[in-house]
């Protein structure tokens, strides 16, 4: 009971520390009204690096990019399709049912041409929406962290064990929505008639339920991998130098020992099972190796950049 209750005094003595960093866009596809609401707790945040904050931009811009290309993948005509659905839910709501025919006739129309255009498409992306959850940490913390959450599950402390590890995250997750077209275009053919014949119950019924099958999925893009590959970038660039000053050897042996510093971070929030790290890290101590006698060249680093793609 001791115990459990020094669980409990822990949790509320970070509920006063400061929370991560969590930012948020709203999802288009949402109705008006609906919303998001996250509370976490979290360890006290930890000083970045030098070296990492020497590559935040370049992690910064990587997550753009990612993000934007899969803006590039919404469909116009998919958005359109989904508003239109929520138009005819209104109006019968409304009980406008001639107005509610000519949404589901423009649904009819925007989906008939999704198709035409990709017939083998599956899933028509409607919206994405992004959420970043930044933890300064180090990965010794984590470990820790990680370690009293397990002791706290051994004494029945779940909650307080669940307060521990909600925020063992540092990732930008995109969240997609998207029409299933083997469904949603059948689903909504079947409502017009429903509608004339005056059921104007179960119609909104069966709008609702297929507005409830648009399908939602999510990529994760560990924070850590991104900051290691754009370490990665910048001491390859100084070993690329001929004849380099003991200040660039120096910058250079503390980017990559930063690089392992994430990568490590990585493994400890669990972004993969430990046999994808382990060459990993044979890699960073390879060109270590290397670089150490003043060695310049580039191409220590194709493999390491490769495995790192890999996540």
């Amino acid at each position: 009971m001791k115990k459990l209750l020094t669980a409990w005094m822990i949790v509320l003595c970070l509920l006063a520390l400061p929370s991560v960093q969590i930012s948020a866009q709203e999802d288009p596809a949402k109705q008006p009204g609906e919303s998001e609401h996250t509370q976490t707790v979290a360890p006290e945040a930890e000083d970045q690096s030098a070296q990492t904050q020497s590559v935040q931009t370049e992690v910064e811009a990587k997550a753009e990019d990612q993000v934007a290309e899969k803006r590039k993948e919404i469909l116009t005509e998919a958005m359109g399709a989904v508003a239109e659905t929520r138009t005819a839910l209104k109006a019968l709501e409304d009980k406008k049912a001639e107005e509610a025919l000519a949404s589901l006739e423009d649904v009819m129309g925007k989906l008939d041409l999704i198709i035409a255009r990709d017939p083998e498409l599956a899933l028509a992306p409607v919206s994405v929406s992004v959420m970043t959850h930044d933890l300064y940490a180090s990965p010794d913390t984590v470990k820790q962290q990680v370690k009293t959450a397990k002791e706290f599950l051994d004494e029945g402390a779940v909650q307080a064990a669940r307060a521990l590890l909600s925020v063992m995250a540092s990732e930008i997750r995109i969240r997609t929505t998207q029409i299933p077209l083997a469904s949603y275009p059948d689903a909504i053919k079947a409502i017009a008639p429903l509608i004339d014949e005056g059921k104007t119950e179960e119609a909104k019924t069966q709008l609702q339920i297929a507005l409830n099958t648009l399908v939602v999925t999510e990529e994760v893009i560990p924070l850590p991998v991104l900051r290691a590959q754009s370490l990665l970038l910048a001491a390859e660039k100084l070993a690329g130098i001929d004849q380099r000053t003991a200040d660039q050897n120096s910058s250079l042996a503390d980017m990559l020992t930063e690089t392992r510093n994430q990568i490590k971070l990585a493994q400890e929030l669990g972004y993969g099972e430990k046999k994808m790290f382990e060459p990993i890290y044979d890699q960073i101590s390879q060109i270590e190796k290397k670089t150490q006698t003043g060695k310049s060249g580039t191409g220590f680093f194709n493999e390491i950049k490769k495995k790192l793609s890999g996540f």
